[in-house]
């Protein structure tokens, strides 16, 4: 093991101050950052990046910033990889378990809730989630194509922060 570290210190400046890191090391740093978070985003399925609830955020922000302190040798380059790795396997465990449990899918994704129905906004769900009318307004406009509250059955604001719409049916 330690002829291993030997091999490896050199190169990637394993016991070097952060500030006496080359620009060779920093790039070799990286380039083993890049690949391991190129694992990583297998590894986690890609509902961490897809779904982008708030769950999965923490996951990103986390994951990136820890990477990122490998990379500048503000952290240990193999240490900090390990643990990542952990992260997301932790992740992808909850992940089932919540799936599995649905209390504890509410509890760490949140639920939809009711912010129109039937043509008429709820404003304690507008309150709760700190959402106006505006950004009701300009998301039905972007994705519903229309301006015409009127015309939404139901509209929820999803567990990750989307709004979906579902219109009345024509007569």
């Amino acid at each position: 093991m330690q002829e291993l570290s030997a091999f490896l210190d050199p190169i990637f400046g394993l016991s070097a101050e952060p500030r006496n890191l080359t620009t060779v090391q920093l790039s070799l740093r990286g380039l083993v950052i890049l690949f391991t978070a190129l694992v990583l985003v297998r590894l986690g399925a890609k509902r961490a990046l897809a779904r982008k609830t708030p769950f999965d955020m923490v996951l990103i922000v986390i994951v990136g910033s820890l990477l990122s302190r490998s990379i500048n040798g503000n952290g240990p380059l193999f240490g900090t990889i390990v643990c990542a790795f952990v992260l997301v396997l932790v992740h992808r465990l909850l992940a089932v378990l919540a799936y599995a449990w649905h209390p504890l899918g509410v509890a760490m994704k949140g639920e939809p809730r009711v912010v129109i129905e039937d043509g008429r906004y709820v404003p304690k769900t507008l309150r709760q989630n700190q959402i106006t009318t505006n950004d009701v307004e300009e998301d039905l406009r972007l994705k519903g194509k229309t301006d015409d509250v009127g015309k939404v059955r139901i509209a929820r604001v999803e567990r990750s922060g989307d709004i979906s719409f579902l219109y009345k049916s024509e007569k």
